[in-house]
């Protein structure tokens, strides 16, 4: 009897020991979705948490409290939906960009005869590596088409940097560049007032425009010719080109004069009541923006003077006194009624 009944209690042991494990481990898993719960609620009202991958935050859906931000997106930015098309958007190296004649794929050598290791070079491997540069150049620009884009682009670049242009003006510029060369637009016309054309149509095209007389201080065409350049270019690859804003000139005007944010948002207001009285009507919008920016500065209390406010819109003095003036009777027009 003794030894029949051992094995059942061992059993019974068994059995009991396996439900307490299973029992510890339910409760386990219950702690962890409880914990991931608490991950996926908002510490303030308990709301749902939404990531944000595009700007690297985690955000209540409720009360819009930002849990985590600046989160690392270690994924590549392209998406795959297949092995074929994974395999065939995977690459190495800097991303391509249309501000290089070949795009960015070819290699550049360095112009310091130094090695790997930051030792000089001897006479014969710099003679070797001179001779390698200059074979580089030549398959670089095979043509007389790569070698316009060339310089073309190489002036763009030089122009927005001079200008302070931001990368995708840059981008759009060398755009608006290779579809003027494709078309054939160059023939009869300069390098150098193509390119320019270029830069001042992408710079009003993002937002950032630039007066024609600042582009013309960086171009090394005049004035005239660039204005007849740009309405060319733009009239025959139809590009979209709104009017100037004078209020896109005056957070760079208040920042060259150091002026408040006050007073930059006063002559925002000054330019809002020009436009609905029609002032702004075939006025410059480079002697609006001035005079709102010399009037801001005078009703907030600011110290500054028109000398100053012209040298840093590059317009007459002349100009910022009539507009002020047209400026002012606006507002108190507005204000009377």
């Amino acid at each position: 009897m003794t030894n029949a009944s051992t094995p059942t209690r061992v059993r019974r042991s068994e059995q009991e020991n396996g439900q307490e494990r299973e029992r510890r481990h339910q409760s386990e898993q219950e702690d962890e979705h409880e914990h991931e719960a608490s991950d996926l609620a908002c510490p303030e009202c308990t709301g749902q948490l939404v990531v944000d991958d595009e700007h690297g935050e985690t955000v209540c859906d409720d009360c819009g409290l930002v849990v985590d931000e600046k989160s690392v997106d270690r994924g590549p930015e392209w998406r795959a939906f297949d092995a074929a098309e994974k395999n065939k958007k995977s690459r190495v190296g800097a991303p391509t960009t249309n501000t290089m004649h070949d795009k960015g794929l070819s290699t550049n050598i360095d112009w310091r005869n130094k090695d790997a290791y930051g030792n000089s070079l001897g006479s014969r491997q710099r003679e070797k590596m001179q001779r390698l540069r200059k074979w580089n150049e030549r398959f670089r620009t095979r043509d007389s088409k790569e070698r316009n884009l060339k310089q073309a682009l190489g002036e763009i670049d030089r122009m927005a940097s001079a200008l302070g242009l931001p990368t995708n003006v840059r981008e759009t510029a060398s755009v608006i560049y290779r579809r003027a060369l494709n078309e054939d637009l160059l023939p009869g016309r300069s390098i150098e007032g193509v390119s320019t054309a270029c830069v001042y149509a992408a710079a009003r095209q993002a937002g950032v425009p630039r007066s024609l007389d600042e582009i013309a201080d960086v171009s090394r065409v005049e004035k005239n010719e660039i204005a007849r350049t740009y309405r060319y270019v733009v009239r025959e690859l139809g590009l979209e080109v709104q009017p100037a804003d004078p209020e896109s000139y005056v957070p760079r005007f208040a920042s060259g004069l150091e002026l408040s944010d006050e007073a930059e948002h006063r002559a925002r207001s000054l330019l809002q009541n020009a436009k609905e009285k029609g002032v702004h009507s075939g006025k410059s919008p480079v002697g609006l923006a001035a005079a709102a920016v010399y009037a801001a500065a005078l009703l907030t209390n600011e110290k500054t003077t028109q000398a100053a406010v012209s040298d840093v819109a590059d317009i007459s003095e002349v100009t910022i006194r009539n507009r002020y003036h047209e400026l002012l009777e606006a507002e108190e027009t507005i204000g009377v009624a």
